[in-house]
């Protein structure tokens, strides 16, 4: 229900996009979340949008740095990264919750797109 893409080996400093496709579900009234989870570590919040997309959440780890947006009428969710650091290697998952945009409680999950960032 939840189809990640946009992954790939970038050199630090770069920037990808990464997106989401959702199918089944109401994408519209899902907030929607950005996790990642390098080898050996455990599963972190990257951020959140709210459901109409007027309020994100952001982990101080890729603030000013990392952007989400959504579009709706896409069924889509992004995540706009920049400058990227070797420690932001990992598999990036979307997740989807209802209710207040949060870094828990996520119900629908999709599965990993890998991000490499060589120094």
């Amino acid at each position: 229900q939840l189809q990640a893409s946009g992954g790939g080996l970038v050199q630090a400093g770069g920037s990808l996009r990464l997106s989401c496709v959702a199918s089944g579900l109401p994408f519209s009234v899902y907030v929607m979340g950005w996790f990642r989870q390098a080898p050996g570590k455990e599963r972190e919040f990257v951020g959140a949008i709210s459901a109409g997309g007027g309020s994100t959440l952001v982990a101080d780890s890729v603030k000013g740095r990392f952007t989400i947006s959504r579009d709706n009428a896409k069924n889509t969710v992004y995540l706009q990264m920049n400058i990227l650091k070797p420690e932001d290697t990992a598999d990036y998952y979307c997740a989807a919750r209802v209710g207040a945009v949060s870094r828990f409680g996520y119900d629908y999950w999709g599965q990993g797109t890998q991000v490499t960032v060589s120094s």
